[in-house]
């Protein structure tokens, strides 16, 4: 790392005005809009970053003092007393020899989104493409956070270390304290020409596409983990993970109970008493239904593995339709004479009181979810 004061050509004991001279000097000599040259272009770099240290009185009395000139007992030993301080005091002098200066790249954080799928495509899973806005690494300086051609430079008043070293008094008496380094804020670097695409940041906000396998069983409210699907970290950073919240949207012929599926027949009454087949659309295809005779409202027909596949194990679960008998509330002349001609012939019993039981539709209901 060259030392400032040969930077700018002018001895350590120099004053201000003679600091500011001489890079006025430099500059009008080095500038890039008089001197195309590329070595002058770094060295013009050179010099300005010499004269933002030296034109600062604190940061000029860090840089001639070192990185570790306030330490009476030199860089091993104040290491060694803080150590000693943390483990009575839980960290108060922290930054001894281990505590090194910390990485510019940190893990980005997880995303949370929400997607919806059809009941039918919960029968055998699905695949859909997500849109998901979040960070990805910039694709000019991937992830250095410099523009490109150029690199990060030790930071020349903590000396790489990321940290400065104090005297402070105490109730003990002298304690040397370690705190991150104001300039380079303890990344030990700085970084003199910052990526124009990120700032310096090693990552861009962008729009992608996730592709998701979403697997069969999902109910509304289980989400689903894509591990490093989330936003990239700052400097390049290892991502986070990507969380999808599942809803199921509704249906309008069938719901679901566990793994099995749930739907209404409506039978007209004579179906009910001479019993039929009929074919209905199932989720996956045709499912076949035999109504035997004498079916009464609230009776469940079950249709073995029709039903939804298990999210964790194997097989399906049951398709389970419910009667609903249907009653007619018109008839011709001739429909009820038909009746009352069965009335007759049946000779049913009169309507008489019976013990009490819930309504048809919670009766349906209670054989849905007790079978």
């Amino acid at each position: 790392m060259a030392d400032h004061y040969d930077v700018l050509g002018v001895q350590p004991d120099a004053s201000d005005a003679d600091i500011k001279k001489a890079y006025r000097r430099l500059a009008r000599e080095l500038h890039p809009d008089v001197n195309p040259s590329p070595d002058a272009a770094e060295r013009f770099k050179d010099v300005t970053h010499a004269y933002d240290v030296l034109s600062d009185p604190e940061q000029r009395r860090r840089y001639d003092a070192g990185p570790q000139a306030d330490s009476p007992f030199g860089g091993g030993a104040a290491g060694g007393f803080s150590d000693i301080f943390d483990a009575f005091f839980g960290g108060g002098g922290g930054g001894g020899r281990g505590n090194g200066p910390r990485s510019r790249a940190e893990r980005g954080q997880d995303a949370l989104l929400r997607i919806e799928v059809d009941l039918d495509e919960v029968v055998f899973g699905t695949h859909k493409d997500v849109e998901v806005d979040t960070a990805v690494l910039c694709e000019t300086c991937h992830g250095s956070c410099c523009a490109p051609g150029t690199s990060p430079r030790t930071c020349d008043i903590c000396g790489g270390s990321g940290h400065i070293q104090r005297q402070v008094r105490s109730l003990l008496g002298n304690v040397v304290t370690s705190a991150p380094c104001g300039t380079c804020r303890g990344y030990g670097t700085v970084i003199p020409s910052p990526c124009p695409t990120c700032q310096g940041q090693g990552r861009v906000r962008a729009r992608r596409t996730v592709p998701v396998d979403v697997p069969a069983g999902v109910e509304t409210g289980l989400r689903l983990q894509m591990p490093g699907q989330g936003e990239v970290g700052p400097a390049g950073g290892p991502s986070g993970d990507l969380y999808l919240e599942v809803k199921v949207r509704h249906h309008d012929v069938y719901s679901r109970e566990g793994d099995d599926l749930l739907a209404t027949l409506e039978v007209q009454m004579t179906d009910a008493i001479l019993g039929t087949n009929t074919t209905i659309d199932g989720l996956d295809g045709p499912v076949e239904l035999e109504v035997r005779p004498g079916v009464q409202s609230a009776d469940v027909l079950v249709i073995k593995d029709r039903g939804v596949t298990k999210l964790r194990g194997a097989g399906r679960g049951d398709l389970r339709v419910g009667v609903q008998v249907v009653t007619p509330t018109k008839l011709s002349h001739k429909e009820r004479q038909l009746v009352e001609q069965l009335a007759k012939s049946h000779k049913a019993a009169k309507p008489q009181l019976a013990r009490f039981q819930q309504g048809m539709f919670g009766k349906l209901r209670d054989r849905f979810f007790n079978f």
